[in-house]
């Protein structure tokens, strides 16, 4: 059976994927090598230095672009190595349009970096699509698009971004992490790239840190295979093993933490000590519209406000949790919390951070599989 042909949960399993050649392995061995023997200089089978190529992380290639419906999957160190392979598409002058609202490691490499080898960055609030146009220019190279945002939850209209992109001959690329493939496939809504911290759900038991690109054109991905051995920053045989074996259990899982977070989600929005629920599953979070159909469900990602606004009560509130661990990352089979202002996004400036709603008294939850029943108590003892 092809691919192209195959249902998402298939894809998972079988997607990309064949039994190994030699020996008959149903999951990729581990080709922990390296280099690899030549019959003659140049003459070999395949690989050559596992820099350049490896039989592990091809396995995990093949399945990023099954999964992704694209035709190309490079993998990386971390999903960083992987936003740093985009940026090197660009040169000094160009200009790329960014949502205001994004990771704080991506801010991060954007401005602290890339800035210093002059890349423009423009951050744009894109719930608002009609206001991307107001920042392109005749050195606009780049969209840079994540949805839902981290940790707002903003949505942003995949669509209509690609058809502005189209127009000006932009590229654009998506930041998939939260919502993952089985969620949303942004390359279907007319994305030119899409962007992985397999860290989290593709991988989704926070043991490897791994980052992906899923492309459908050959030039593109030409251009990212010659950055990525260039630059050397790949994923390692066994780190791709171990995404290779969360894929399989993506669709499963992402159904689990879809339900809970709904069930989290709907617990917290009528909680009295609770001002704000930010979940792209209500019906008043704004483009909800737009979420609902260019995503298959809503995930497991929430964050929310306390209504006294306090910082120290965040902070009481993430120290209490007993059942929802206090961690960075998500994504993973365990419920996380974090405290965005202190820790993923502390090295966004604080007034840049809460112009986009980031305040100190937000909390973000990453919704895992277990029994919701003890989440939400969990909650209710540590919120009180």
């Amino acid at each position: 059976m092809k691919d192209k042909s195959m249902q998402f949960n298939t894809k998972t399993i079988h997607g990309g994927q064949k039994p190994d050649d030699a020996y008959g392995s149903v999951m990729p061995p581990i080709y922990q090598t390296s280099t690899y023997a030549q019959s003659t200089p140049g003459g070999h089978k395949g690989y050559e230095y596992s820099r350049s190529a490896n039989p592990t992380r091809t396995a995990l290639e093949n399945s990023l672009a099954s999964i992704e419906n694209g035709n190309y999957g490079l993998a990386f160190a971390s999903g960083l190595a992987a936003i740093d392979a985009v940026i090197k598409l660009l040169q000094p002058g160009d200009e790329v349009i960014s949502t205001n609202d994004l990771y704080g490691g991506s801010y991060r490499l954007f401005t602290k970096i890339f800035e210093n080898f002059g890349v423009k960055f423009h951050f744009v609030g894109m719930s608002e699509t009609e206001k991307i146009s107001e920042h392109i220019n005749e050195k606009t190279r780049l969209i840079w698009v994540e949805t839902p945002t981290n940790p707002m939850m903003n949505i942003i209209d995949i669509r209509k971004v690609a058809e502005i992109a189209r127009d000006h001959n932009l590229l654009l690329a998506v930041d998939n992490t939260f919502a993952t493939p089985y969620l949303q496939q942004p390359l279907d809504l007319g994305a030119d790239l899409v962007m992985h911290s397999a860290t989290k759900y593709l991988g989704g038991h926070s043991d490897v840190v791994l980052g992906a690109l899923v492309v459908k054109d050959k030039e593109l991905a030409d251009k990212l295979y010659f950055i990525q051995n260039a630059s050397g920053a790949v994923a390692g045989p066994m780190d791709s093993f171990l995404v290779l074996r969360g894929i399989k259990t993506l669709h499963i899982r992402m159904q689990r933490h879809s339900e809970n977070g709904r069930a989290v989600a709907e617990y917290l929005a009528q909680h009295p000590a609770i001002e704000k629920v930010y979940w792209p599953g209500f019906e008043d979070h704004p483009n909800h519209d737009i979420a609902r159909s260019q995503m298959k469900d809503f995930g497991g990602m929430i964050s929310f406000v306390t209504k006294d606004n306090d910082f120290q009560k965040a902070i009481r509130i993430v120290e209490s949790l007993k059942v929802f661990t206090l961690a960075e990352s998500l994504g993973g089979v365990e419920s996380l919390a974090g405290h965005p202002a202190s820790m993923t996004h502390a090295s966004i400036p604080k007034e840049v951070r809460e112009k986009s709603g980031v305040v100190d008294s937000l909390i973000r939850l990453s919704v895992g599989i277990e029994d919701e029943r003890d989440l939400i108590a969990d909650l209710e003892q540590a919120i009180g």
